[in-house]
């Protein structure tokens, strides 16, 4: 175990040579290991090519002792070491280490590339990072970067769409069923069923205290509209939040919308069938205008009481701060159930303005961070119209609610 320790450290603390003071000696598969790890995290992709051109190590690492930051990149090598990463190591592992090459390695430029979307393992992140590429991705290359795209939006709806679905369309029956029927809407056996604790023996009846309804056949219960800041640190949110539009939109009972907007808005409705035309037609980065995006969704409500905004941004707002503060506030007085995400995303506490979140609370509007498999939960919560507070406290783990 001893050695197994050693071998742990030499390969965390890069070298010189086969050893680093530890003693430990490495194998060839570990020193495929070694120089792969010293590729991104030593930024030393020219030993790395030396070592695969050679067929044998040359030493990783620079001597420094330990793996550190480094911006040396050998594009040709770069698409090789993606492949061997996914040998070497588990696909959990190969995600984070993908995630630093692009950063380390600057590969966003490179992903622009066949060979790059050929062999990288396609995930959130990755379809955040093409996104934020845009319109420089080549005409010849967005068949290969929607195949990239769509292999990850099939993975999510696989995990997600079940459990929204089922979240969604059981709060909007016990939603209906709570409206006040009228004569020809009323349930009658559901009622009487529901209120038979009210029977009344001098009477020889029951007196119902609550009226169950059939529901608004033919009539959607709920509009619910996803604002979306495509700022770019708000990437993954975006790709979660396409695909619960999506999933939404699927579902009769409900009327959704999709808006995303930085200092312009777009209305991308129309493509929630396919929620691989909806990430296609974002843009990542660029300034935050959300008083206009807010002011464009207000134009969307045409039933206050019966529609659920949705608004996704760390409220950093790039223009009138005042005009989003009231029209915010115009929302909340017309009837209009709004819910701010800070995040939605696994990607841990967000950075995001405190002050605009606690002007928000103060108007009783919830603004928190969630994750992907809290949302479902979230909107049930939401359309049976819940104390957001209590679920909040009930639910979010961390810190970031208001």
């Amino acid at each position: 175990m001893e050695g197994e320790n050693l071998t742990r450290w030499r390969l965390a603390l890069g070298g010189d040579d086969k050893t680093d003071g530890t003693g430990a000696t490495l194998s060839e598969e570990q020193e495929r290991l070694d120089m792969a790890l010293a590729a991104l995290y030593d930024g030393d992709m020219s030993r790395y090519k030396r070592f695969k051109g050679k067929g044998k190590g040359a030493g990783a690492g620079n001597g420094k002792g330990g793996r550190h930051g480094g911006s040396a990149s050998s594009a040709p090598y770069v698409a090789t070491w993606l492949g061997e990463i996914r040998e070497l190591f588990p696909q959990s592992m190969v995600k984070v280490l993908q995630q630093d090459a692009i950063d380390r390695l600057h590969l966003r430029e490179l992903l622009l590339e066949p060979e790059m979307l050929e062999n990288v393992v396609p995930d959130v992140h990755l379809v955040a990072t093409i996104m934020s590429l845009g319109q420089l991705i080549p005409e010849k290359n967005k068949e290969l970067v929607r195949q990239v795209i769509a292999t990850v939006v099939e993975q999510l709806l696989q995990k997600l769409r079940m459990s929204t679905e089922q979240a969604v369309t059981g709060a909007l029956n016990k939603s209906a069923r709570k409206r006040n029927p009228r004569a020809n809407e009323i349930n009658w056996d559901a009622t009487i069923r529901k209120n038979l604790r009210h029977y009344q023996s001098d009477l020889h009846t029951i007196i119902p205290e609550e009226l169950v309804g059939y529901g608004r056949k033919g009539r959607k219960l709920k509009d619910i509209i996803l604002c979306i800041d495509q700022s770019g640190s708000m990437g993954t949110s975006v790709v979660y939040s396409a695909v619960f539009g999506a999933v939404l939109a699927s579902i009769p009972a409900v009327s959704t919308r999709m808006v995303v907007f930085d200092t312009s808005v777009v209305d991308l409705s129309d493509k929630l069938h396919d929620p691989v035309d909806v990430l296609l037609g974002v843009q990542l980065g660029g300034g935050t205008d959300i008083n206009q995006a807010l002011t464009y969704c207000q134009g969307l409500v045409h039933r206050p009481d019966d529609t659920i905004m949705v608004v996704i941004t760390d409220l950093y707002e790039g223009g009138d701060r005042k005009r989003m503060y009231k029209r915010f506030a115009d929302l909340v007085a017309s009837g209009v159930q709004v819910v701010v995400l800070l995040a939605l995303s696994d990607d841990g506490a967000p950075f995001y303005d405190q002050e605009a979140a606690q002007f928000l609370a103060n108007l009783g509007i919830c603004a928190f961070a969630c994750t992907p498999d809290k949302f479902p939960d979230l909107m049930g919560a939401v359309i049976n119209k819940q104390d957001l507070s209590l679920w909040v406290a009930q639910n979010i783990n961390d810190n970031v609610q208001l």
